[in-house]
């Protein structure tokens, strides 16, 4: 998946308000970033061939260190420990919320990843392919958003509009960005498709910081 990652980012900001909206938006696409990392260093693979999914070209044929069961189960640990140290105090259901987002990333990657995410190491790989079905998985990550969206307002029902104006912005900059993904020109090499990763993440990162923002002066002219 792409942006539907982030429906995970509203639904758990809406179990847990606490949490900034900007970390959960991190910690869902925590596997990617670091997969764009390692790609960039050579230690993951990829190849771009033409047709291998109908949605993009991604030959992901050695991706154990981030996108493995045990390695997802791994990362999700660490982030669930770091939560409990990084600001005290921090209750462990914080803690978990985390842990469990950065998780989100693989069980929702088993949806739309060809048969390319191993168990372990590098063997058992297993994926459902709805890459192979571009509609149907654009409109499936929408709608990923959207209820996630509409969880997180619920939630901050009493949000000043600024908020919801905010909220509307950063859903329709998701939205163009996935079709951006999945309809717009590919990037013509591997070393170009981690950067865009990247670039795209630290984007939408900080449009959660924003909307958060926008949210806190609202809440503070409401008073």
């Amino acid at each position: 998946m792409f942006v539907g990652h982030y429906g995970v980012s509203f639904a758990a900001k809406g179990v847990d308000a606490r949490i900034p909206l900007w970390l959960l938006f991190l910690a869902v696409q925590a596997v990617d970033v670091l997969w764009a990392v390692l790609v960039l260093l050579g230690i993951e693979k990829v190849k771009l061939i033409p047709g291998i999914t109908a949605a993009n070209p991604l030959d992901l044929y050695y991706i154990p260190y981030t996108h493995s069961l045990v390695a997802a189960l791994s990362w999700s640990a660490l982030a669930f420990f770091a939560s409990l140290r990084w600001r005290r105090p921090t209750s462990v259901k914080a803690a978990v919320v985390v842990a469990a987002a950065v998780f989100s990333h693989w069980a929702l990657d088993l949806l739309v990843h060809r048969p390319d995410l191993p168990l372990y190491d590098d063997a058992h790989k297993v994926g459902l392919g709805l890459w192979n079905y571009p509609r149907l998985s654009f409109v499936a990550e929408v709608v990923a958003v959207a209820a996630g969206m509409l969880i997180y307002a619920r939630a901050r029902r009493r949000d000043a509009p600024p908020g919801r104006l905010g909220l509307t912005v950063v859903g329709g900059a998701l939205v163009i960005g996935n079709a951006i993904f999945y309809f717009g020109p590919f990037p013509p090499s591997v070393g170009a498709v981690a950067v865009m990763v990247l670039a795209s993440y630290a984007v939408f990162t900080a449009a959660a910081a924003w909307l958060e923002s926008r949210i806190s002066a609202g809440a503070s002219r409401g008073r």
